[in-house]
């Protein structure tokens, strides 16, 4: 997959910006005003939230079946309407789970000599970055990020991932494990729900050979949190994505029904939700929906995203057991590659590369 070999402007790392004190954000980071978030309106009163999942008993050998089939109903109608849910028992364990979001933070407060050697291009967008999308001139989100990958194996370069702290690498290995295993059960349950055999989904995205990357999102404090965001509204172009959230600062905003609800992160819980590899293979069964991230003015913030993905070279498109002539496909064949050259070009746009806008409307 090709693209751009530099950025076309040099990269501010936007955490520097914020630990000058400054009394408000540069223009290249203030939204027009139809796209700043509103932080009084909307359902941000915690009214409404994703659902939230106990997943014990489907990883539980002995529960009982009626207990396994709510479950498995809850995460159904979840991912045919919100495309977000919250599981919480998912058997990472909750230690490992603290661990490695602390230890991404310690890696964002080194010094800049530490970080600025493991600086990305939009080449390959690993390592250590401060923007999406290579369009100059363009409205920038006021976060850093580091971007590793996992999978598949001819990929990942321990080299690549940070030295310092002298734990990241081995305790990151460790979480990758425990999160990839957790999308492996995930995508039987998902093939389930669609009255599939339960191997289906992952067979259809390569089998073992998938890939498995993660992005570290650090948000810096905001002297302007209501002009700007952390990241702009896009859906997850990959397959499935396990968000580890801050517990203690909420930022995530999900698109429900035109209004955006801000997610109240549970304790231990991840945050999944549906990729659009994942919405393309079920003929829209089930939805990637638009999402954001706000910041905030007195708190930084924190969170792990690992993205479960086809085979780059596969291609993907509705499989045929759910097309019906009633129902017929709505995605042309596409390879990952292919797919996400749009996203790393343009930078996140709402769900612009689908030809749509979804808006997870009742």
């Amino acid at each position: 997959m090709d693209c751009k070999m530099e950025w076309p402007e040099p990269i501010v790392r936007v955490q520097s910006l914020s630990e000058r004190g400054l009394a408000a954000i540069p223009t290249r980071y203030i939204k027009p005003p139809a796209d700043r978030p509103s932080l009084t309106a909307g359902k941000l009163d915690g009214s409404v939230n994703i659902p939230l999942i106990d997943f014990e008993p489907l990883l539980s050998p002995g529960a009982p079946a009626a207990a396994k089939a709510e479950v498995l109903a809850q995460v159904s109608e979840a991912c045919r309407c919100w495309g977000f849910f919250q599981a919480v028992n998912h058997g990472v364990p909750p230690e490992l789970m603290d661990e490695a979001r602390e230890i991404w933070r310690q890696f964002f407060h080194q010094p800049m000599e530490v970080k600025q050697p493991y600086a990305n291009s939009p080449k390959t967008y690993e390592g250590y970055g401060s923007r999406l999308g290579v369009e100059k001139g363009a409205v920038l989100d006021w976060s850093d990020y580091y971007f590793l990958h996992y999978l598949p194996c001819s990929l990942k370069d321990h080299n690549k991932w940070p030295a310092l702290p002298s734990s990241l690498r081995g305790l990151i290995e460790e979480y990758s494990e425990q999160v990839v295993k957790f999308c492996g059960e995930l995508m039987k349950i998902l093939s389930t729900n669609l009255g599939l055999k339960e191997n289906f989904l992952q067979d259809a995205f390569g089998g073992e050979n998938i890939g498995a990357c993660l992005r570290v999102n650090f948000y810096p404090k905001c002297p302007s949190p209501d002009m700007t965001l952390g990241l702009s509204p896009h859906s997850d172009p990959g397959g499935l994505t396990i968000l580890l959230p801050d517990q203690h600062v909420a930022g995530l905003q999900v698109r429900r029904n035109g209004e955006w609800v801000t997610v109240k992160p549970a304790a231990h819980a991840f945050i999944v939700n549906i990729g659009d590899q994942i919405q393309i293979l079920t003929n829209a069964i089930y939805k990637s929906v638009e999402h954001r991230v706000i910041v905030n003015s007195n708190k930084e913030r924190v969170s792990l995203a690992y993205f479960y993905n086809p085979r780059s070279d596969l291609l993907i498109q509705p499989v045929k057991e759910v097309v019906t002539p009633e129902n017929p496909a709505l995605y042309p064949p596409m390879t990952f590659d292919e797919y996400r050259l749009y996203i790393r070009t343009k930078g996140p746009r709402g769900k612009s590369q689908l030809g749509e806008s979804n808006k997870c409307e009742d």
